[in-house]
C-alpha cells in the first residue's frame, strides 16, 4: 500500500525526524540520493521518515519518487503544482507531525555525518533551529571562487544590513523543531530561495536559539541554480524583510513568549536595522555623488558641480530613506520631508564646500584629489544626516499619521495555496 502524503487522508506519524528533500527534475540522482539518506538514517537512534517534495517536475522525477515510496515504507511523496523550495518546505513542514523537521538538498553536497550533530540539540529541546554552516571555522568546503565570493558577500551583507548573527544563510542543510515551525512559517513570505534567510532572520529576532554545525561541503557542478536571478531576488527579499522589521509589523515578541524563548533579541534591531539600511543607501548616494560630480565637472566649475551633484543625490537620498529606512509611504508630508531634507542638504553643502575651499587654499589639487576630499566630507555628512532624519524629519512612530502598518502576506492561508 502506498504511504499517504502529508496533508492527505490517512497520513499520520509519530516519528522524531521528518527529512524533506525538495526536488525539481532530478531523475538522474533522486533514487541514489534517497537510498543514501535512508541508509544513514537507519544508523541513527531516532525514528524517521523521508518526504520527497516534488516541485512540479516535468521529467521522470515524480515516477521515481512514487517508486521509492512503494519500496520503502519510510518514504512519502508530496507533489506541488508550482516550483519553489520555500513553497515545498512550507507545505510539508506545516503538515508534518514529526518532532524535528529537516531539510537537505538532493545533491547531498553536505556530508551526512553532520546530520546527527545538526538535529541532536533540537531533539533535546536545547535549540529551536539548526543550520549547517560552510563558513564556520572547522568547515571543509570545495567550490569555485565565484560561488565562494557570492556566498561570503551575501552573508556579510546580511550581517551588516539585517544585523544577522548566524554565519551561513543558504546552506541546504537545516532543521527546525515542529513547534517553532508552526509559529514562524506563517510569517515567511518568500516561496523560493530567500525562504531560508527570511526564516532564520525572523527566528533570530524572535529570540529563538539557532544552533550552527560546521559541515564538509562539495559543490555540485551540475547545479541548476541561476545565480544572478537568485541574487537579485535575495536583495529584494532583504529590502522587504528589513522594512517589516523596521516598522515592527512582525509579532516577534509574542512568538518568543509562546515558545518560552523571550530575550532581548525580540526587541532589538529597529535602530540597528535603520542604521544598516541607511548605510546602504548612504554608500549608494556617495557613489552616485562621485559619478555625478565627475560627469558635471567637465562642463562646470568645481563649486557648481559639487552643488548640483549634492542637490540631486540629496533629493534621491531623502526619498529612499523615507521609503526604506523609516518606512513612510504615501504622499502625506512628502513635501515637508523634502524641504527638511534640503535644509540638511544645505548643511551638507556648507561642509563639503568648506572642505573644497580648504583644499584649494592649501594646494592646487587635480580632480582626483577633489573627488577624494569631497567624498570623505560627504561620508561625514551622511552620518549627521541619519541623526537629523531620525530625530527631526521622520521622528514620528509608526502609529502617527503618514505611516501605514502592513500585515505580513505570509499568513496561514498562504500555506494552503
Amino acid at each position: 500500500m502506498q504511504p499517504a502524503s502529508p496533508g492527505e487522508p490517512g497520513f499520520a506519524t509519530t516519528t522524531v525526524l521528518d527529512v524533506v528533500i525538495p526536488v525539481y527534475n532530478e531523475e538522474a540522482q533522486l533514487a541514489a540520493s534517497v537510498e543514501r539518506v535512508l541508509e544513514h538514517l537507519r544508523t541513527m537512534p531516532w525514528s524517521f521518515r523521508v518526504t520527497i517534495a516534488d516541485n512540479a517536475s516535468t521529467d521522470q522525477t515524480a515516477l521515481i519518487a512514487r517508486r521509492l515510496s512503494h519500496t520503502n515504507p519510510e518514504v512519502s511523496v508530496v507533489h506541488l503544482a508550482e516550483k519553489g523550495r520555500g513553497r515545498a518546505l512550507k507545505r510539508v513542514w506545516s503538515a508534518s507531525e514529526s518532532d524535528v523537521l529537516v531539510y537537505m538538498d538532493v545533491d547531498l553536497s553536505t556530508d551526512l555525518a553532520a546530520l546527527l550533530p545538526l538535529v541532536a540539540p533540537l531533539v533535546s529541546g536545547h535549540s529551536d533551529v539548526a543550520i549547517g554552516s560552510r563558513l564556520a571555522r572547522h568547515s571543509r568546503v570545495e567550490r569555485g571562487a565565484k560561488r565562494e565570493l557570492i556566498s561570503r558577500s551575501y552573508n556579510l551583507l546580511l550581517r551588516q544590513v539585517l544585523r544577522a548573527r548566524f554565519s551561513d544563510a543558504q546552506c541546504g542543510f537545516k532543521a527546525i523543531r515542529r513547534d517553532a515551525a508552526r509559529e514562524l512559517l506563517p510569517l515567511v513570505e518568500d516561496n523560493a530561495w530567500f525562504f531560508d534567510t527570511e526564516l532564520l532572520v525572523v527566528a533570530e529576532r524572535a529570540g529563538l536559539r539557532i544552533h550552527e554545525v560546521p559541515v564538509d561541503w562539495v559543490d555540485d557542478p551540475d547545479s541548476s541554480v541561476d545565480l544572478v536571478r537568485t541574487a537579485v531576488d535575495d536583495l529584494k527579499g532583504m529590502v522587504r524583510l528589513g522594512r517589516s522589521l523596521v516598522r515592527g509589523t512582525l509579532p516577534l515578541r509574542e512568538i518568543g513568549e509562546r515558545l518560552g524563548r523571550t530575550s532581548s533579541e525580540a526587541g532589538r534591531g529597529r535602530l540597528g536595522m535603520q542604521v544598516g539600511i541607511f548605510l546602504v543607501i548612504g554608500v549608494g548616494s556617495t557613489l552616485a555623488y562621485a559619478v555625478l560630480y565627475l560627469a558635471l565637472r567637465s562642463t562646470m566649475t568645481s563649486w557648481w558641480a559639487n552643488f548640483s551633484a549634492l542637490l540631486l543625490t540629496a533629493i534621491a537620498n531623502t526619498a529612499a530613506n523615507r521609503r526604506f529606512t523609516f518606512g513612510v509611504r504615501g504622499p502625506r508630508d512628502v513635501v515637508r520631508h523634502q524641504v527638511q531634507g534640503l535644509v540638511i542638504f544645505a548643511a551638507g553643502l556648507a561642509a563639503t564646500t568648506g572642505s573644497l575651499w580648504l583644499l584649494h587654499a592649501v594646494s592646487s589639487p587635480g580632480r582626483g584629489a577633489e573627488v577624494v576630499v569631497l567624498t570623505l566630507a560627504n561620508l561625514g555628512v551622511t552620518v549627521l544626516r541619519f541623526g537629523a532624519m531620525k530625530l527631526w524629519v521622520f521622528s514620528r512612530g509608526p502609529a502617527a499619521p503618514g505611516w501605514r502598518a502592513t500585515t505580513p502576506r505570509g499568513s496561514a492561508a498562504a500555506l494552503r495555496e
